[in-house]
């Protein structure tokens, strides 16, 4: 009987206790969830920030530049179509056009974007009339060659 009594006050201030006590346990399941969530949505957005000229770069053993600044992109086709950023534009007013586009004049960096199968005469000539323009930093681009 002595027992009894005993245990059932044992058993109510156990009850008290664990109700009573502040929860010090923080759930982080749904900050996981939430950072998870933004990791795909950067993944998928990432390569769609690319200039939107579709074109078959050339591989090369070549060192990639860093620059911090963004540069002009001048882009050729294979059917021999010459875009500045994105717009088509004619080479004889690719100049004029750059040099609205320039904040450092002739300085700006100018990255020249030739697809492997355009004809080289076209990339010759878009390069021939930057460089006749003044502009020196010039830079043709291309993919570094897989697997070496």
């Amino acid at each position: 009987m002595g027992m009894s009594v005993g245990a059932g006050k044992t058993g109510r201030r156990r009850g008290r206790r664990g109700r009573s006590a502040p929860m010090s346990e923080i759930n982080v399941t749904p900050m996981v969830d939430v950072m998870l969530v933004l990791l795909i949505v950067f993944m998928v957005a990432a390569p769609l920030l690319t200039v939107g000229v579709p074109i078959d770069l050339p591989e090369t053993q070549a060192k990639s530049l860093n620059t911090e600044a963004k540069p002009i992109t001048v882009s050729v086709t294979p059917e021999g179509q010459v875009y500045l950023l994105e717009d088509v534009v004619p080479v004889e007013e690719l100049v004029a056009r750059i040099n609205e586009i320039a904040v450092n004049g002739t300085d700006e960096r100018i990255y020249v974007r030739g697809d492997a199968s355009a004809g080289y005469g076209t990339v010759m000539q878009v390069m021939g009339a930057l460089s006749g323009a003044g502009y020196s930093k010039i830079g043709l681009i291309t993919e570094q060659v897989q697997g070496q």
